[in-house]
């Protein structure tokens, strides 16, 4: 019996080629064979939504191939995508079939696998189905609504703004977003206000608190809004403490942070873009080949499940085997006591596939790394730690928080930390965060209730409110996923149709509309809004979806959603084109006095006079302002002077007022580094930029000023002629004294030790506690012990500390000794008459406690140089 299988890609097809065997011919159909006829009338709301489709002209062939291939078959099994698109693709497969009359008395079923495995291939052929036509006229009523508001409103855009432009269904409500965050942000007022903090210490740990509560009243963020305020509070908490605050609340408690689900389309796209640096395509084209299939030396095998799918199950079996993977590798407090089962919280959840997972947990990446791009390897290693980490046990952290009372408990400081004491799931996977979500914790030395401490500072620190950041491909497909707008396999193309249309730009990872971009969400918000309504696009995503489980026809959607787009399309061919392209800038005109529009022209936004064509007055808006024509940003608060932005020979930068005629000294300018996008120069931050540098105070030893400012190189800190970077984990703007000191001495003699604990008994040689990147841990010349997680380095003994340095050197094999030297050296022989033959220099043999070392003999050969060479014997 003689069986043909149809799949999507060619790889695919090569892959399950070696698992079905010679029975079974192997034919790809290259993605979709056919689509609806490109002209108007295509879609017929008069007759039932009728549709016209057509082969796809670059298909054409492979689609005869199949033909071919299933005359000579007597039984055809569709294996397209496992989802409503890979269900509509052999819809039209069968269809094009049964039109050339092929497939009569021959079996033709649907065959769908999650995972190209050999056992889930012969699985889904042993177990065939009908193809399922609610999930194929859910696919028909999504093209369809696709094709009714892109053949009716972009002609409309045509006439009203400019040619060539186009509008989307899905893609206009995400340009929306777009849009609108932007707005939200040159619309934003930045707001002053302080922070007071006090600095304190025990035994050479520093840490930072910060006020809560004054003289009884809480706190809040605009409690305190200007610099003579913070002067006055700061002054009267130095006088009510009279150096000293005392603790009064510790409270500690254990914290759990459990793992993130695995994957699913949305969030692997997301973590793709935010730890990989890859784009929402990439991500999706990387995670195809990887579930097509890699041939990683037996043959071609899936090495991971479907990559479009929002569930977050995972299959019975893959959970068994990679908890019985946890329990071979991990200690046993890695592994729950029973599995970890996740629900997804998106809207509009599709058919229920499995998450995103490795299809054998036992092919570790490493094990993998030979047979991967370097893409894939990064991808399948992200996949892969994901899915183990989803079912290992919650991190521990011991969490504390702490009060300083200053003068009474009226005025309250608090410092909170924590410390990881059992890394559960964060052994092997840490989810990323956006930059705006991240956040840290310090650790705080251990404090006793009523314990007196010395203040070594409280100052004030000032802030600006900042404006919302602009999204980032992360950020907008979690926005779009949570709104339900679009569906997780559609995110990617929404994204590149922006990006293609130049609705937007996408600039230091975050998007930012283009001016056609604007003009045309106004266009679509203003007239059309319900169809760019978030709700709306939402609600019909529901409605397919009811399509898709057989609870609702498609025709009867089709026809409430056209009912009203019709009539609006028909009643917004009149309305003025000038109401679309121009928008009042409240200015008048210089040469008429008419009132000025701004206009979207043939090269972008421009400033042009309504007496037009009378009065010829235009100006360009050039956001990218030109040397000699300054911007405003603001007024510095300290002086009163106009901050203006302007453009140099050197890029662009900041000057504090405009050069008096008869001022000696020029105006303050600052440049703007390469990592602060011109867009985002708001008030705020060319407050902090027109600051720099920032007078941080004496170095207590020198008595010398220490600075924080930008330079050639970055941030830095600088003191008597010496300079010292400033980490990324520091900013510039918020940097302090202390900090800066303890930067400083790093420069110059390494970290400052946590504790001194003494001399050791056998060199008389230092032994400290310092703070690791990994904890702290004990020091002695060059050997380092790490403290145990129970132990607290405020309350190690001399004694503990030199038996945990034995363990270690025991640990290590011992005190290594210094190799001996040999004494004797090569000689140099002289001669007049012979060429002197070079010693070769004799390999390195291992000393043994046995024998003594024994130098052989330097050999000789034809010397090729005339000179005299020694070489000393190792």
């Amino acid at each position: 019996m003689s069986k043909l299988l149809i799949v999507e890609s060619p790889s695919k097809a090569k892959t399950l080629k070696k698992y079905l065997g010679k029975d079974f011919e192997v034919l790809a159909s290259y993605g979709h064979v056919r689509d609806l006829v490109p002209k108007t009338g295509a879609v017929n709301p008069e007759q039932n939504f009728a549709m016209q489709y057509e082969v796809i002209d670059r298909n054409a062939r492979h689609v005869d191939a199949i033909a071919k291939a299933v005359k000579v078959a007597d039984a055809i099994y569709l294996a397209t995508d496992p989802d409503r698109e890979g269900e509509a693709i052999s819809w039209h497969i069968a269809e094009i079939l049964n039109q050339k009359k092929l497939v009569k008395n021959k079996l033709i079923k649907r065959v769908v696998f999650h995972e190209i495995t050999k056992s889930a291939v012969e699985h889904a052929i042993e177990n065939p189905r009908d193809i399922s036509m609610p999930l194929v006229n859910a696919q028909q009523a999504r093209r369809a609504l696709d094709y009714l508001v892109g053949f009716n409103l972009s002609p409309l855009l045509w006439k009203k703004i400019r040619r060539g432009l186009s509008a989307g269904r899905v893609q206009s409500p995400a340009l929306r977003l777009i849009v609108e965050r932007e707005l939200e942000i040159e619309a934003f007022v930045s707001r002053e206000y302080w922070t007071i903090h006090l600095d304190s210490r025990k035994h050479q740990h520093h840490f930072d608190a910060r006020l809560i509560q004054l003289e009884g009243e809480k706190v809040e963020q605009f409690t305190v809004t200007t610099r003579e305020q913070q002067e006055t509070i700061v002054g009267r908490l130095l006088l009510a403490s009279a150096g000293k605050a005392t603790v009064s609340r510790v409270e500690k408690k254990q914290r759990n942070r459990s793992p993130a689900a695995p994957f699913t389309t949305s969030t692997l796209q997301q973590e793709a873009v935010r730890k990989l640096g890859f784009t929402t395509s990439r991500a999706m084209r990387v995670a195809q080949q990887l579930y097509e299939g890699i041939d990683i030396g037996g043959g071609a095998v899936g090495l991971i499940t479907y990559m479009r799918t929002d569930s977050f199950s995972i299959a019975a079996e893959a959970v068994m085997q990679i908890r019985d993977y946890i329990k071979k590798n991990f200690a046993g407090d890695y592994l729950p006591r029973s599995p970890i089962m996740y629900k997804t919280k998106a809207k509009n959840a599709q058919e229920a596939h499995e998450a995103i997972r490795p299809t054998d947990i036992s092919r570790t990446p490493a094990s993998m790394r030979a047979f991967l791009s370097d893409e894939q390897f990064k991808l399948y290693e992200m996949i892969w730690k994901r899915a183990l980490a989803c079912q290992m046990a919650p991190a521990k952290f011991d969490a504390v928080s702490v009060d300083l009372a200053v003068g009474s408990e009226a005025n309250l400081f608090r410092a909170s930390g924590q410390t990881m004491i059992f890394p559960g799931f964060i052994a092997v996977y840490m989810e990323g965060v956006d930059d705006e979500e991240e956040e840290s914790e310090a650790k705080l030395p251990h404090l006793e209730t009523g314990e007196v401490l010395d203040v070594e500072k409280i100052f004030g620190e000032q802030h600006f409110t900042e404006p919302p950041p602009r999204y980032s491909e992360a950020s907008l497909v979690k926005v779009l996923e949570e709104y339900g707008i679009g569906r997780p396999s559609t995110y990617a193309s929404i994204i590149s149709t922006l990006q293609d249309r130049e609705y937007v730009l996408l600039d230091k990872k975050r998007f930012t509309p283009t001016d056609v971009g604007r003009v045309v969400n106004k266009f679509l918000t203003e007239h059309f809004t319900r169809y760019v309504d978030y709700d709306f696009t939402a609600n019909l995503e529901n409605e397919l979806d009811n399509i898709a489980e057989g609870e609702r026809d498609w025709v009867p959607v089709l026809e409430d959603f056209w009912a009203g787009f019709h009539q609006q399309v028909k009643d917004k061919a009149n309305i003025d084109r000038a109401d679309m392209t121009h928008e009042l800038t409240g200015e008048d005109c210089p040469k008429c006095s008419k009132p000025l529009s701004k206009r979207l022209g043939k090269y972008g936004m421009f400033v042009g006079c309504t007496g037009y064509p009378e009065c010829d007055y235009i100006r360009n808006e050039n956001t990218g302002n030109p040397a000699g024509e300054p911007t405003v940003i603001g007024s510095d608060a300290e002086t009163g002077k106009d901050i203006l932005l302007l453009n140099g020979p050197y890029g662009p930068y900041l000057q504090l007022g405009l050069p008096e005629a008869d001022a000696k000294k020029k105006p303050k300018r600052v440049s703007i580094p390469k990592e602060i996008a011109l867009a985002d120069v708001n008030l705020a931050v060319a407050q902090k930029l027109i600051a720099l540098p920032r007078d941080l105070g004496q170095h207590p030893e020198t008595g010398k000023k220490i600075v924080a400012n930008l330079g050639r190189f970055g941030p830095y800190v600088n003191h008597d002629g010496k300079f010292k970077s400033i980490p990324k984990s520091d900013s510039v703007f918020e940097i302090d004294l202390n900090r800066a000191v303890e930067l400083l001495a790093q420069a110059n003699s390494g970290p400052a030790p946590l504790r001194e604990l003494g001399k050791h008994p056998s060199d008389e040689a230092p032994v400290a506690i310092y703070a690791g990147r990994y904890g702290p841990y004990v020091q002695h010349g060059k050997v380092r012990a790490t403290l145990p997680k129970s132990q607290e380095p405020e309350s190690l003994s001399f004694e503990d500390a030199l038996a945990l340095l034995a363990a270690k050197v025991e640990k290590d094999g011992g005190a290594k000794k210094p190799a001996s030297k040999t004494a004797s050296k090569a000689k140099v022989s002289k001669t007049t008459t012979k060429k002197t033959v070079a010693a070769k220099k004799a390999p390195a043999e291992k000393a043994t406690p046995a024998k003594k070392p024994v130098a052989k003999k330097a050999t000789t050969s034809k010397p090729r140089a005339t000179k005299t060479v020694a070489k000393p014997e190792p």
